[in-house]
């Protein structure tokens, strides 16, 4: 997989986990600790976005 693809799909990625934390948190049935681990994905992900693109 090529550099520019790797880093499409790791923001395709990024952007669902976006969607996932805003719908969690409109949700009161999803718990403080789900959303938690969703926004360490999504930290994750852009950490890794960033260190290819320097």
């Amino acid at each position: 997989m090529s550099l520019t693809a790797h880093l499409t799909e790791l923001k395709r990625k990024h952007e669902t986990l976006s969607m996932k934390v805003e719908e969690a948190q409109r949700s009161p049935s999803v718990d403080d600790l789900h959303i938690a681990a969703l926004k360490k994905q999504k930290l994750k992900l852009k950490e890794e976005i960033e260190r290819l693109t320097v």
